[in-house]
């Protein structure tokens, strides 16, 4: 959940071997490696959190998202579900 949005609805095993929000793989991310050498690519959130009381238009992680494309900012994604019981609430996946 950002700004009070649900972005990706999933079975527990299905979002961590799967996730494809955006907003799901950069919390993903955030989990702690045992493995102090992992180099592994992390997505980073750039950023400011936007404020609750005024959020943006259109999806409200548009400002912070690295796939970030025009229509984030003018329309607010619909949940589709992009395979068996698994939904994704973003432009990438329409």
């Amino acid at each position: 959940m950002y700004l009070g949005k649900n972005f990706e609805l999933a079975s527990k095993k299905e979002l961590f071997i799967n996730p494809k929000h955006p907003y799901t793989k950069a919390l993903l991310c955030c989990i702690p490696v045992p493995d102090p050498l992992d180099d592994a690519e992390k997505d980073i959130l750039m950023g400011d959190v936007p404020s609750p009381i005024n959020p943006p238009s259109g999806c409200r992680f548009h400002p912070r998202c690295s796939k970030c494309m025009p229509i984030c900012s003018k329309i607010e994604p619909r949940f589709n579900e992009i395979s068996k019981d698994h939904f994704v609430a973003c432009h990438l996946y329409n």
